[in-house]
């Protein structure tokens, strides 16, 4: 199949097969129809299968290709994302699709001065990409006018609300028109997904990709248990076990970013951090870095988990784990793009025996447990709440220093509490 047969004009399909996209993803293939009909969609999709495409490219055939009546200043497009990463990444996808239309594209978020968002706006643009704390700026200062909004895309449903942002989305989509049409993406279809999208859709059409899976099916899932106080020390054993590779560290603080940062480039790796304490000058700077090669290592929080793509990024190292299982996904997701092979290594400590189960069950098979000799832990595993759950070792030292085993479950205790 191709593009131009799932309704998309010559005009916007001959210049992406000179860019060697030659067949629509599984998730373009079945979102750009229904988008191209006018119909409201809710799309669940794994990260990293192409779901830019699949809202960019029939926003820019509706808006601007079959456009029934002429530009104004006043953006007909608007697609909210979670991160300033994320914001970045979808306005420059928007704009290399949009450029044999001509597309006007402007990304608004944080951590920028105000008043070159401003001119810009003035100017007029056709598409705003923006995250939703700094539109919410623009529309108390009324310098942003969402009264011509046609088309309207959630990218990261999900995490949008994971991290707080449904006020703020009320607030938005009470100052579009409420004949827009409006496209939901999120790697899940949670309960409040769907209340999501029954709040802000109109009889939706459902898009299903995933397939039962959270996580693409080329990442590979292991943990290894260690005494929290010698994570850093297993984190360096790790890496050099992929010397040549780049990583992506995730810690869950700001602090612990910096400390670990610190703790790898005295070992004498190259080594970039970001996080929310850094100035977007900053994090532009280390992720431009990253991506070139000049850094091996970039740690972060998971400020970096929606904006991050690099094709081939072999390795996602979860030296803490998320607090909400839903955020693996996202992070795992960083890696095993594009059907290439990739490996999410997960350092657990005691105390967050809870997560990993919680973890496990977005899972579509085991996650494999990897005791590392040298590191092996010493005191038991305990559950969260009442009952212990005991680490049991099944150790079976390999070439390469590291042994199998698995946490064996201890009797639940009641679930009437």
């Amino acid at each position: 199949m191709s593009f131009t047969n799932l309704g998309l004009s010559p005009r916007l399909c001959t210049p992406l097969a000179r860019r060697g996209y030659d067949e629509p993803t599984p998730v373009q293939a079945a979102s750009i129809p229904i988008a191209l009909e006018g119909a409201d969609l809710v799309a669940r999709a794994q990260t990293g299968t192409g779901k830019t495409a699949a809202f960019g490219l029939p926003l820019i055939e509706r808006l601007l290709i079959r456009a029934a009546r002429p530009r104004t200043r006043a953006p007909r497009g608007l697609v909210l994302v979670p991160t300033r990463e994320l914001a970045v990444q979808v306005h420059r996808a928007l704009l290399t699709y949009g450029a044999p239309a001509g597309l006007q594209a402007l990304a608004i978020f944080g951590g920028t001065h105000m008043g070159a968002q401003i001119q810009a706006l003035r100017r007029g643009t056709d598409v705003v990409v923006a995250t939703p704390g700094r539109l919410i700026d623009h529309l108390e200062r009324r310098t942003v006018d969402l009264s011509a909004i046609e088309m309207l895309v959630l990218d990261e449903g999900d995490r949008m609300l994971d991290m707080g942002f449904l006020p703020a989305l009320r607030t938005i989509l009470a100052a579009t028109p409420a004949t827009k049409q409006t496209l939901l993406f999120s790697a899940t279809f949670s309960a409040p997904i769907v209340r999501l999208a029954t709040e802000f859709t109109n009889d939706a059409r459902r898009v299903d990709v995933a397939k039962g899976e959270m996580v693409a099916a080329t990442v590979s899932h292991r943990a290894h248990p260690v005494e929290a106080e010698r994570k850093r020390e297993l984190l360096l054993h790790v890496l050099a076990q992929s010397a040549g590779e780049q990583a992506l560290v995730f810690c869950k603080t700001k602090h612990g970013s910096d400390k670990v940062g610190d703790h790898l480039a005295g070992a004498g790796l190259k080594v970039a951090v970001i996080h929310g304490g850094k100035n977007q000058g900053q994090r532009n700077r280390s992720l431009a870095d990253f991506k070139a090669g000049r850094v091996s290592v970039l740690v972060a929080t998971d400020v970096a988990a929606r904006g991050l793509d690099i094709l081939q990024l072999p390795l996602v190292v979860n030296y803490d784990l998320p607090l909400v299982a839903e955020d693996y996904v996202h992070r795992v997701g960083r890696t095993g793009r594009a059907g290439m092979p990739g490996r999410a290594l997960s350092l657990v400590s005691a105390p967050e025996r809870r997560l990993l189960r919680e973890i496990q069950g977005l899972l579509p098979s085991p996650l494999e447990h990897v005791v590392v000799k040298g590191f092996e832990p010493v005191a038991p595993v305990h559950a969260a709440g009442r009952g212990r759950e005991p680490y049991v070792s099944r150790t079976r030292f390999h070439r390469g220093g590291a042994g199998r085993g698995r946490f064996a479950r201890a009797p639940r205790p009641s679930q009437n509490r």
